[in-house]
């Protein structure tokens, strides 16, 4: 078996809130592994019978629950390679990217440059947009981090990123349990997030054009 595969076993084992924010930090760091192993598994467990729960020992979790918490450690591993890159630098994140240490984690200089192209070419909300993107979701923090992007900012585009991506793993993991009624209770607090997100984006580049304007005059 593989490492991913224990991993995967362990987890089944252990599943609860610890272990989804560990298991997020972990893939959202520059550590490959995927979330498509944590919250989706732990939304189908979430989404069975109460009988089904409570023979598992699995009955404490909640679906939103399991999103906030899978979002906390999604923004731990981002910040870990954000605030990693600040304080290395980038010569040294590309060494380490070409290491033996580095190539086990997946890393490669090219990897790291593409992130890089990206963040430049999107600018801070490719650190939303990038969380959707398979590649550069776990390495964008770095980019932010190398160019000393506001902390702040960095922290809410993260957040809005990490939140609705776990959105849709809950849901897809939902669907799989067969429990369609349950995700219509919760469609109404998915889409006042939505329209969270929706609103930010507009907000977010509203703002952009103004102080655009500003400057031109």
């Amino acid at each position: 078996m593989s490492l991913i595969d224990n991993i995967i076993t362990w987890y089944s084992a252990h599943m609860n809130y610890a272990s989804i924010t560990a298991l997020m930090a972990v893939e959202s760091s520059f550590i490959p592994f995927p979330s498509e192993v944590v919250i989706p598994p732990a939304a189908f467990v979430a989404g069975q019978p109460e009988s089904v729960l409570c023979a598992t020992g699995n009955y404490t979790l909640d679906v939103l629950i399991i999103v906030l918490f899978g979002t906390l450690g999604a923004m731990i591993g981002a910040i870990i390679n954000y605030g990693l890159s600040v304080w290395l630098g980038r010569i040294i994140i590309y060494k380490f990217a070409d290491s033996k240490l580095g190539h086990l984690c997946l890393l490669s200089s090219e990897k790291i440059q593409k992130a890089e192209e990206y963040f430049r070419e999107k600018g801070n909300v490719s650190t939303f947009i990038g969380r959707f993107i398979p590649g550069i979701r776990q390495l964008i923090s770095i980019p932010a981090g190398l160019s000393r992007m506001h902390f702040g900012a960095f922290l809410w585009w993260t957040f809005l990123g990490a939140f609705i991506w776990n959105c849709i793993l809950a849901a897809i993991g939902y669907v799989a349990a067969g429990q369609m009624d349950r995700i219509k209770e919760y469609s109404h607090e998915l889409s006042v997030a939505i329209l969270i997100l929706f609103g930010a984006v507009v907000l977010y580049f509203a703002i952009k054009k103004i102080i655009s304007l500003t400057k031109r005059q």
